[in-house]
């Protein structure tokens, strides 16, 4: 097969399309054959040489694909061969072939093609397991969401508003507000230009956010704590501002409030195939009813992986998911 090798850690143009050996299953384990590899953030920074594969995971970068069952490992009975699936991935998913554990699998939606599924099992079990198994969102609350026009923002507006939930925003642009609102969400918020402690406060009576879904990290700990509702839950699911911030424990005390801080990548494998299954009972409905769907940029062939990053890391334009597909 071919794949994306990460020559060195660096730039996009670290990125080459190489041949390696075809992937073998391991017991419990399927071989797909990719359509397509949807990119995410934590592939740039595998791709610097910042957040390297769990061990004994390909070191081809890619969290989640989408193709055809192809190859099944000892002991998988509940797939069959020629499957059009898409899965979660540690890693691996740029490429021809993969091999997924047969836990990760979820079917692809009814309706939708397989290169655009490719865009979901990252997103919808990040936010899923985030949102609703860790935060508890239920209908009524108020959720916010940084990064809205992002891959995760995008899925989690449609979500939250499938729940029945008040959702805000930041981003950081109004052309990149006016389509999150699109979605669906209710409190636009230019991070560049307004508060969103302040904002989230005036569009909830003083009240708060009841859950925040974060990407920044450090950066934003003090405010997110002061954005929250009495008995909010914050989820800290990325660094892009940093790894090590102030926490005030007397305010968040006062609020009876909550800071949790997760990651899909390094899960037990029954922690993701909880979380999998989770998705295909209660999110893939909502998918195939078309209350959410996939926000997707732009397809590139897999060759342009380099070009896919750049946009990703430099663009303030992509809105939604990235697809590499595969010749």
């Amino acid at each position: 097969m071919h794949a994306i090798s990460i020559r060195e850690p660096g730039g996009p143009d670290v990125l080459t399309w190489t041949e390696q050996a075809d992937p073998r299953p391991g017991p419990g384990e399927v071989v797909l054959d990719v359509a397509a590899a949807a990119v995410n953030r934590a592939d740039l920074l595998q791709r610097k040489g910042m957040y390297p594969p769990p061990a004994g995971i390909s070191e081809v970068p890619g969290l989640e694909c989408s193709g055809t069952v192809a190859e099944l490992g000892e002991g998988v009975t509940d797939v069959h061969l020629g499957a059009e699936v898409c899965a979660l991935l540690a890693g691996g998913a740029y490429a021809q072939k993969v091999v997924v554990p047969a836990g990760q699998l979820l079917p692809v939606p009814t309706g939708m093609d397989v290169v655009t599924a490719a865009s979901l099992p990252e997103v919808a079990c990040t936010v899923w397991s985030n949102v609703v198994l860790t935060a508890g969102l239920v209908a009524g609350e108020t959720l916010l969401v940084h990064g809205g026009a992002g891959g995760i923002g995008t899925h989690a507006i449609q979500v939250a508003k499938a729940l029945g939930a008040r959702v805000a925003v930041t981003a950081g642009s109004q052309s990149r507000l006016a389509r999150c609102a699109e979605l669906g969400a209710d409190v636009l918020i230019d991070y560049k230009s307004q508060d969103f402690v302040e904002e989230v406060r005036a569009a909830t009576d003083g009240r708060g956010a009841d859950v925040i879904l974060d990407n920044m990290g450090a950066k934003y700990l003090p405010r997110n704590v002061s954005a929250l509702a009495r008995n909010g839950r914050l989820v800290v699911i990325g660094m892009q501002g940093g790894v090590t911030g102030e926490l005030n424990l007397a305010e968040l005390l006062g609020k009876c409030a909550s800071v949790t801080a997760t990651t899909l990548r390094h899960r037990p494998l029954e922690e993701k195939a909880a979380i999998v299954a989770e998705v295909a009972t209660q999110l893939w409905p909502l998918v195939e009813a078309g209350a959410v769907r996939p926000i997707v940029h732009e397809v590139l062939p897999v060759e342009n992986a380099g070009e896919a990053h750049r946009l990703l890391e430099d663009s303030g334009e992509v809105f939604g998911k990235l697809i590499l597909k595969m010749p």
